[in-house]
């Protein structure tokens, strides 16, 4: 069990587990005689997808892209910028982009901005968090594992200053 008194854990290993499989299957459901192409966002969602992934019963694609609107602090720059693009053509294809955490909506909207114009069939959204109380701009978000309160999250991907991915579970950072 890891152990930092600057961090209380909000959201357990176990409760992670069983929401993941949750949301597998139904997109397996969702899914079903789709070409489905997985975007994890990185860095932060790579951990999250890859357990999806391993549950969506289904043959999938995944592709990483990088993006980025945080620098080392706690507050989003509001400028977000894309780091390491998709490798394959989206075009016909179900593009699933899988976020760590939806709080502003700026990525998630400039991504579906941005991927609209590579043609794919559809574009959905699946977070493992979404934080409503820092939204900015409203974005549909059509698979979310947790609705969390307005803290700094750490854990399972999530990071401060590339610190606590490792993490087993999500927590509140206290920053001092």
């Amino acid at each position: 069990m890891y152990s930092d008194a600057h961090i209380k854990m909000l959201i357990s290993e176990d409760q992670l587990k069983t929401r993941v499989r949750e949301m597998a299957e139904q997109l397996t459901r969702d899914y079903q005689e789709k070409e489905l192409v997985v975007v994890a966002i990185l860095k932060g969602a790579l951990v999250f997808c890859s357990d999806l992934i391993r549950h969506i019963a289904l043959p999938l694609e995944m592709e990483v892209l990088g993006v980025s609107s945080y620098t080392s602090g706690t507050e989003t720059t509001g400028e977000v910028r894309l780091s390491f693009d998709l490798t394959k053509p989206l075009a016909g294809k179900h593009l699933l982009l899988v976020e760590d955490i939806v709080d502003t909506g700026l990525t998630v909207d400039f991504l579906i901005n941005t991927f609209q114009a590579r043609k794919p069939a559809s574009i959905r959204i699946c977070a493992l968090l979404q934080k409503p109380a820092r939204k900015r701009v409203h974005v549909p978000i059509d698979y979310v594992g947790f609705v969390v309160e307005d803290h700094f999250l750490v854990g399972y991907g999530l990071d401060y200053a590339e610190r606590y991915r490792n993490l087993p579970f999500i927590g509140a950072l206290k920053v001092v």
